[in-house]
């Protein structure tokens, strides 16, 4: 009776707050996706149910309110579970959990081994996952975490995750008991290994998640000395590698050819443009203008959550108070906030209890908030790719968004490029933006391309296979008309 009622308990903090409505999933199909690199692609899959799932994870799909899968789900999940190593690029959606689970599940009932080992004066636990993901902040590895909890709930499988500014004790005492599934930071995770309290030596499954926000931040040299120096298998033993990024540059696509064996490419969308689901206004404003237009903005359409993004860590906290003054609710996070404060931030956004989060580029990637109606760029960010992250926070998993950028001459460096995105994207085009980018003696971009990174396989003498996912046809119809090492195309 207990453990019945710890389960519906742990079911309700899990599945408790699902948003079934207000999904534009065909919308968001109707985009381009090209896969290299695999002579033969595996058929798509249309709704969960096509594939069979074991049945822990196939109830907990349902208890999650998930029917279709998104864009990358829908080609991804065949090609990891046929066993390629894969590197993926979306606009939204992670796509990693589902088959590595699945695949856990179908090899046997996972058993969170700790190995016992002996120190100076007294025996250790080390734990001994056999899936690695690794992720770039606290934020984006507590949400990763939080889904795979969800994908294996009374499955057997244990996830734990790890990540700096948080009770290193803490995390030691959940570690104590095993780990199938570790989620983690570069910097804490390294800090475990070398106090010998996990080991990486049963990996069978490597994840890196936002790698391209892993290398911006400097983490390329932590991530190489995990994987090539700290006792994980190698491709050669039998490790699959899977690899997602909102956008890879060249830096990323050669990190992609240390770390994966003959793996498959996937482009979802354009990479470094942003999703048609989120309707970009751009509103010249004067500085001294700026709070109250937002005033006027929020006072519209109280209710909906909106993300505020400012440059600095003291705007933050003065626009929250600006804010709470005018009888709105809302509430920050930056990076100087504690983790329990940033938490308790986030909860009160997701929970309704604040409708408008002030927040720093910390919160621009990682945060899966589903109902997020309105980004508003406050302050500009100085790059463009800044910029799609941030407005990337509404119009997730086919919802629809508006993302809203107050913009004026202090901006130069970020006009120009915006413009070739919105003529890109086929969004409104102020009548003033091109000449404000005039002025900035704004040439156009590289291809229009947002910055200019790379959006296709970089490799030589591969196979390549490009279509267009319509709402009509189908992931699986697509993939029968695809011929060996050429490329075929679709509505």
């Amino acid at each position: 009776m207990w453990n019945q009622l710890n389960d519906e308990e742990e079911e309700r903090r899990l599945f408790g707050d699902q948003t079934a409505a207000g999904i534009n999933f065909d919308e968001a199909y109707d985009i381009p996706i090209e896969i290299s690199g695999i002579d033969e692609v595996p058929e798509g899959i249309e709704t969960f149910k096509t594939i069979k799932l074991t049945e822990p994870l196939n109830r907990n799909i349902g208890l999650a309110n998930y029917e279709k899968p998104t864009p990358i789900q829908k080609v991804s999940i065949p090609i990891t579970l046929a066993g390629h190593d894969l590197m993926a690029s979306a606009q939204t959606g992670s796509a990693f959990l589902v088959p590595v689970i699945e695949k856990m599940l179908a090899s046997g009932r996972p058993q969170h081994y700790v190995e016992q080992t002996t120190g100076y004066n007294s025996r250790r636990q080390k734990a001994t996952p056999v899936t690695l993901i690794l992720s770039p902040t606290r934020e984006l590895s507590s949400q990763i975490a939080k889904e795979a909890k969800k994908f294996t709930f009374k499955s057997g499988i244990k996830t734990v995750c790890v990540y700096g500014g948080a009770s290193v004790q803490d995390q030691q005492r959940e570690l104590d008991w095993g780990c199938d599934i570790l989620v983690a930071t570069p910097g804490r995770l390294i800090d475990f290994v070398t106090r010998g309290r996990i080991t990486l030596a049963n990996i069978g499954t490597l994840i890196l998640d936002e790698a391209d926000k892993m290398l911006e931040m400097g983490f390329e040299m932590q991530i190489r000395e995990i994987v090539e120096e700290l006792g994980m298998p190698q491709p050669e033993d039998g490790r699959q590698t899977l690899m997602f990024s909102a956008t890879f540059p060249d830096a990323i696509q050669r990190l992609a050819r240390s770390f994966l064996r003959d793996y498959a490419f996937i482009s979802i969308g354009k990479v470094g443009s942003t999703t048609n689901n989120i309707e970009q206004r751009v509103m010249h404003i004067q500085e001294n203008d700026k709070f109250r237009s937002l005033v006027s903005i929020l006072s519209a359409h109280p209710e909906d959550l909106t993300l505020v993004f400012v440059e600095t860590k003291i705007n933050a906290d003065r626009l929250e108070d600006l804010l709470i003054r005018e009888g709105f609710r809302a509430t920050s996070i930056h990076g100087d906030r504690a983790q329990w404060e940033r938490e308790e931030a986030l909860s009160e956004f997701r929970n309704h209890h604040a409708t408008v989060l002030v927040a720093t580029d910390v919160a621009q990637r990682g945060l899966d908030i589903p109902s997020v109606a309105h980004v508003i760029n406050f302050d500009m960010p100085k790059d463009i790719q800044d910029y799609v992250h941030r407005i990337g926070r509404t119009g997730r998993v086919g919802h629809k968004g508006v993302a809203t950028s107050f913009v004026n001459e202090n901006c130069r460096g970020i006009v120009g490029p915006m413009l070739d995105l919105l003529r890109d994207s086929k969004q409104q085009v102020p009548s003033w933006l091109p000449e404000l980018a005039r002025n900035f003696s704004y040439r156009g971009g590289r291809g229009g391309r947002g910055g200019g990174n790379r959006s296709r396989d970089t490799r030589s003498g591969i196979s390549s296979h490009r279509f267009t996912h319509g709402s009509r046809g189908g992931a699986a119809g697509g993939f029968e008309g695809m011929r060996r090492g050429g490329v075929s195309g679709f509505t």
